[in-house]
């Protein structure tokens, strides 16, 4: 811009009065040319050869996105509003000048749905406004662009843009504007060339235009098409962002075209060889391959086999443990892991591996380190409604089943309870089977059997003494001390029929009676009163009695009551 001092010369000056003097065509209300004379403090002096000079604000000569540029002596259009005004100065408008000139070409180009050039130099509630050679026009947020949505629309201003006019109310100063109608124009013309020529089987570039979890679209140009999930890798992927970014440039492959939708179903996976056709050449059963974890849930893990081929890894492939642990407690995602090869299933394309075969199977040595009626001392790994398990060695649980906590059975379900996760117990080997994988333990069998003890001082047909502790109609339940326990049934209360009653009886009496056999799953003994009867009996005749005595049995059995009774 020239210095805003600066003055036009005597003989310009001249100049300009003489063309003043001769130009009487000049009227209000229209557009003439002027001279710029002067620039001083934000105002334009401008001569348009009448009797004085106007005066313009020099913001007038401004224009979003440009650099103003006034010089004394340029010649500019202007608007005559007034001529020798009350103050005897001429009332100019560049402002009007360049919006009237602007309005009548904008209305050509509306007319004519030409193009226009405009710059937008604000944002506004729900769009842009636009300078359209000093007319402000407003772009609407939904016509700034078809193709992708524009996040931060500060990008766009003071850059030139091609627009198309959507709408003008002179009376109002109203344009509409749209960005949008010619990218939509170029699109039409895209998308017909392009279907003019699209095959299934093409090969095509395009842009990812979006990504969802069923696929990814891709803008073609003038028209989408869709890589569905399964399409986009020979390899499972958990989704399509895996492989693809947004913008990425790609080339797909026309797998399916629809012609009245227009539905293009795409495919990158098809642009090269199927691995699986060629699986058997590269993998073999009990061959050792490298395996990355891709997912993990509660029964198996997915695999990428030698980056090339699906793979899954069974939970009971895991680890040699009977009862194996959540998989993420072995594998970690994304980490390699070496492993065998125990199937390649063809139907579900995928390579079925282990983990625990890369290593021997513990069980077959179990017996070198242990025998049955060994004992040990062991840490608790896991504790269940039926019983406890613990560790023996690396792989190897061995199980402890509630009953076999306690001797005393009503203990053994409070004993369980008591019991935490990492606590440190003594156990014993009560069966070891290797074929089956399965280890028997308990801790009751570390001390000897009570009822065992019992019988050694009391064995069967022994005679004992105990007290009625709960009496049935069926039974009497006997304490015999030491938590043994006897049952003696109704029909073993007497030899003599009319005496099998229980009423006769009350609780805390003591009885004698002859234990006859052992319950091992109720851990009870059956006792009898009829058989210690009959013994007696026995014995009786033995000691007092004969063939040819003569004596009744009544009164040998008489005598030897009285006797017992003293």
């Amino acid at each position: 811009m020239a210095e805003q001092n600066q003055k036009i010369s005597n003989t310009e000056y001249d100049a300009l009065v003489t063309k003043t003097l001769s130009n009487n065509s000049i009227k209000e209300k229209t557009i003439v040319n002027g001279k710029i004379i002067s620039v001083d403090n934000d105002i334009v002096t401008i001569d348009v050869g009448l009797k004085s000079e106007g005066k313009v604000p020099i913001s007038e000569f401004s224009r979003p996105g440009q650099k103003t540029e006034i010089n004394v002596g340029d010649e500019t259009e202007v608007f005559i509003e007034n001529v020798d005004s009350s103050d005897g100065e001429t009332k100019l408008s560049r402002e009007k000048a360049v919006k009237q000139k602007s309005w009548h070409q904008l209305q050509e180009s509306f007319d004519n749905n030409k193009v226009v050039t405009g710059t937008p130099f604000n944002r506004v509630k729900g769009g842009m406004s636009v300078d359209l050679n000093g007319v402000t026009a407003f772009l609407p947020g939904s016509q700034i662009d078809t193709r992708q949505v524009i996040k931060d629309t500060k990008e766009l201003l003071n850059k030139p843009l091609e627009l198309l006019i959507l709408k003008m109310d002179k009376f109002r100063g109203n344009i509409v504007v749209s960005r949008k109608a010619i990218t939509d124009n170029e699109l039409k013309e895209q998308r017909k060339e392009l279907l003019s020529s699209i095959q299934e089987g093409s090969i095509i570039e395009g842009k990812v235009k979006n990504i969802t979890d069923y696929g990814a679209f891709v803008d073609l140009g003038g028209l989408d098409g869709l890589i569905h999930v399964t399409d986009i890798s020979w390899t499972k992927i958990n989704n399509p962002s895996e492989v693809l970014k947004l913008n990425d440039n790609i080339k797909v492959k026309v797998l399916k075209f629809d012609e009245e939708s227009s539905r293009l179903s795409l495919g990158l996976k098809q642009l090269t060889d199927n691995p699986w056709d060629n699986v058997k050449d590269n993998v073999k059963v009990d061959q050792i391959v490298s395996g990355k974890v891709l997912n993990i849930n509660e029964n198996n893990v997915n695999l990428i086999i030698n980056d090339t081929y699906d793979g899954v890894l069974n939970i009971n492939e895991l680890t040699w443990l009977k009862k194996a642990p959540h998989p993420s407690k072995i594998v970690n995602l994304n980490e390699a892991y070496d492993l065998k090869v125990v199937d390649i299933d063809d139907d579900k394309k995928k390579i079925v591996c282990s983990l625990k075969k890369m290593k021997d199977n513990p069980w077959n040595k179990l017996n070198e380190k242990y025998k049955i009626n060994d004992s040990f001392e062991t840490e608790i790994v896991n504790i269940v409604d039926f019983g406890i398990f613990v560790k023996v060695q690396d792989e190897i649980d061995g199980m402890i089943h509630v009953s076999d906590l306690s001797w005393d059975e009503k203990e053994c379900e409070t004993i369980l309870k008591n019991f935490n996760k990492n606590e440190k117990v003594k156990v014993k080997i009560l069966d070891i089977n290797a074929d089956k994988e399965r280890i028997s333990l308990g801790i009751k069998q570390l001390k000897n059997d009570p009822i065992q003890d019992f019988l050694e001082k009391n064995p069967l047909k022994s005679k004992v003494t105990g007290e009625i502790k709960k009496i049935d109609e069926k039974f009497l339940e006997i304490d015999l001390g030491n938590n043994i326990i006897g049952i003696i049934k109704k029909i073993n209360l007497s030899r003599d029929k009319i005496e099998q009653k229980t009423d006769r009886f009350a609780i805390g009496e003591s009885v004698d009676s002859i234990i006859t056999s052992v319950d091992n799953k109720s851990r009870l003994l059956n006792l009898s009163i009829k058989e210690l009867e009959m013994l007696d009996e026995k014995e009786a005749l033995d000691k007092y009695g004969s063939s040819d005595s003569g004596a009744s049995l009544g009164d040998i059995l008489g005598s030897v009551l009285k006797k017992k009774d003293k």
